[in-house]
């Protein structure tokens, strides 16, 4: 099924010069728009403590998915599709693992920390991270199950984030 969807959905890329251009800004370019505008969002907030905080939580949140799905990638050996299967690739992948997607992990970390402060902007970046997951597929440089294991570990990884550090700075706080 994991190789049926990605024929599926790898089957757009090629079709329109329009369209791959599309894929490639929403899987290459897109991610840097939205952390920029996550970094000024969260910068531009009324309360700076509170901005602040909200920013050292979403990104260590981030940062911490990231390194976790590199570490899964060194020791979990599995290649892109562009490796195994004759597929359209739109770009050049980072590195031959594909699983998970880091960029995938990363990104579904963002909205899951940043959900519990922001839940309008957290659901505007749950859609960039579909957005960015589909792009990976389409562009063929990454499986299904790569994006959907980069959703599941990045949403954990950011929700225990959040819960970690209000733990930890609500025992800080008690202990003053």
């Amino acid at each position: 099924m994991n190789e049926q969807i990605f024929h599926y959905l790898n089957g757009f890329a090629g079709q329109s010069p329009f369209f791959d251009r599309a894929v490639i800004f929403s899987a290459d370019q897109l991610p840097w728009f939205l952390l920029g505008g996550l970094l000024v969002f969260l910068a531009m907030h009324k309360d700076k403590r509170k901005g602040a905080r909200d920013l050292v939580v979403v990104v260590t949140a981030a940062l911490v998915a990231w390194a976790v799905a590199l570490l899964i990638k060194h020791f979990y050996l599995h290649p892109r599709p562009s490796m195994l299967l004759g597929t359209h690739v739109l770009f050049t992948p980072e590195d031959i693992q594909s699983f998970p997607s880091g960029h995938a992990t990363f990104f579904a970390a963002l909205p899951a920390a940043l959900y519990f402060y922001h839940k309008k902007i957290a659901l505007l970046y749950a859609l960039g991270a579909l957005f960015i997951g589909l792009a990976r597929i389409i562009g063929g440089v990454h499986w299904p199950l790569d994006i959907l294991g980069g959703y599941i570990l990045g949403g954990i990884i950011g929700a225990s984030v959040y819960y970690s550090y209000n733990r930890f700075s609500s025992g800080a706080s008690t202990q003053q």
